[in-house]
């Protein structure tokens, strides 16, 4: 694609990175066959190639966004389906992550879409607090979504959770002791939105590390990854956010060594993986950002009764971090029989806040995931996303759970509560568990890894 910035403009590291992106794209439209927005809508500025083209008209114009721009690009899930599909390389994900930003500051929300914006901002303590009236709200829910102006408070509502919201087993700061021989020393990441809804799944990831030797560190000094304020365009919240976790993942580092961060949630592992490009501008942090994004890929093996899995593979595992076979492979050692979705790699519509800044193409989304999950006949749905987990458990009563959960059961772990009326087939006789063996020796404590286990 020709650009035309001026020499001026590309003095701008955001800028000429932009300009590098967009030459990079040959007008194919490959991107569209797998967009779920195109899909839904057959307009070509709700497409990859057609937003390309309005982000390059507005940056090399240095002009304010337009209702028309925000409109099409606030509609992009960031699924990142267009990058598993480009044949150019074209990192759209950079792409639009700098056209919000510039959204974000030239372009004035009003009414519902601004106060929205500015509630979903990641705070465990008020988002738990937030909730209390959102579940008394819940049982007049029917009535909400016939009022065509609270269409996005009604999507508020259906994501709620019905009962009592569960409390972690383990809470920080802690540093919890592996079982039996010694194989290292890391920290569990455990996100924002996932520590409240369900902790859970990160209860199960510490089991699971613990027995097969690993130390585990909660650090009460680390927050949200950053990827929610991040994709709103807020860019100093989102690099405040990383720069913090950063920090408190390295100070464990340094004082008695670290093997790996470990991510349960592939939405902030893709963002915890991008920290080198995020803070590529910032001298302080650009060395420790690159420490702590050098990632590799580690996982248990276990064995469990026949239990028919639809794995869902969420998009920032499977487009962001091109983490495609290993979570299936995980299952199916353990002896579950693992079903892929049809048209999987299309985009269950949770996408962070898309689901509730932009209900109307959720809905559809979820919808078609939710019938093609079905068409598997599973008894359970797995997966490696807290905001996939709560659309999709929206929309089915098949019970869904995280992936680490069902091998942590494999393992000796309390059944998922969510599985408690689920009938089991008979059990596989017990084979022995290979451990988690990290390829790097535990004594090199230079470089932590974020690992993923979703």
């Amino acid at each position: 694609m020709k650009t035309q910035f001026t020499p001026e403009q590309l003095k701008d590291p955001g800028i000429a990175h932009a300009n590098q992106i967009l030459r990079k794209c040959v007008h194919c439209g490959f991107c569209n066959a797998t967009c779920p927005t195109y899909g839904l809508l057959g307009d070509e500025l709700d497409g990859p190639r057609g937003r390309i083209y309005l982000i390059k008209d507005m940056l090399e114009n240095n002009r304010p966004a337009t209702e028309e721009v925000v409109r099409h690009i606030d509609r992009c899930l960031s699924c990142l389906s267009c990058m598993s599909t480009c044949p150019s390389g074209v990192n759209y994900m950079h792409l639009v992550d700098h056209a919000r930003v510039h959204i974000e500051k030239t372009y004035k929300r009003t009414g519902q879409d601004a106060f929205l914006r500015d509630w979903l901002l990641p705070r465990p303590a008020l988002f738990r607090i937030a909730l209390l009236p959102a579940r008394i709200m819940r049982p007049f829910l029917g009535l909400v979504r016939h009022i065509p102006s609270m269409e996005r408070v009604s999507s508020l509502l259906a994501l709620a959770p019905k009962g009592r919201l569960p409390r972690a087993e383990f809470s920080s700061p802690a540093s919890l002791k592996g079982e039996g021989f010694r194989a290292g020393r890391v920290v569990v990441m455990r996100g924002c939105a996932q520590t409240v809804l369900r902790p859970q799944i990160n209860d199960a990831t510490i089991r699971i590390l613990r027995r097969l030797g690993y130390e585990v560190v909660l650090t009460a000094k680390e927050g949200c990854c950053g990827s929610l304020t991040h994709h709103l365009g807020r860019e100093d919240e989102a690099l405040k956010s990383a720069r913090r976790n950063i920090d408190a993942w390295l100070a464990e580092a340094d004082r008695t060594g670290l093997d790996a961060i470990i991510i349960n949630a592939s939405g902030c592992g893709t963002t915890v993986k991008d920290y080198a490009h995020m803070l590529k501008d910032d001298a302080g942090y650009t060395g420790k950002a690159q420490r702590v994004a050098a990632l590799a890929d580690i996982g248990p093996m276990a064995i469990k009764p026949g239990l028919t899995v639809a794995y869902h593979a969420a998009c920032s595992l499977t487009h962001g971090q091109r983490i495609r076979t290993q979570p299936k492979d995980l299952l199916k050692k353990a002896g579950f029989v693992v079903r892929d979705v049809p048209q999987g790699h299309l985009c269950c519509g949770s996408a962070g806040t898309y689901n509730i800044l932009q209900p109307k193409i959720a809905r559809v989304l979820l919808q078609n995931k939710v019938r093609n999950i079905e068409t598997t006949a599973p008894d359970v749905i797995a997966t490696g996303n807290i905001g996939c987990i709560t659309q999709i458990g929206t929309g089915t009563k098949i019970p869904i759970v995280h992936t680490v959960e069902l091998l942590d059961w494999a393992m000796g772990g309390d059944r998922p509560k969510e599985l408690a009326g689920v009938e089991l087939p008979e059990e596989a006789e017990a084979e022995d568990i290979t451990g988690l063996q990290d390829p790097t020796p535990a004594d090199d404590k230079k470089t932590p890894r974020a690992v993923e286990l979703a």
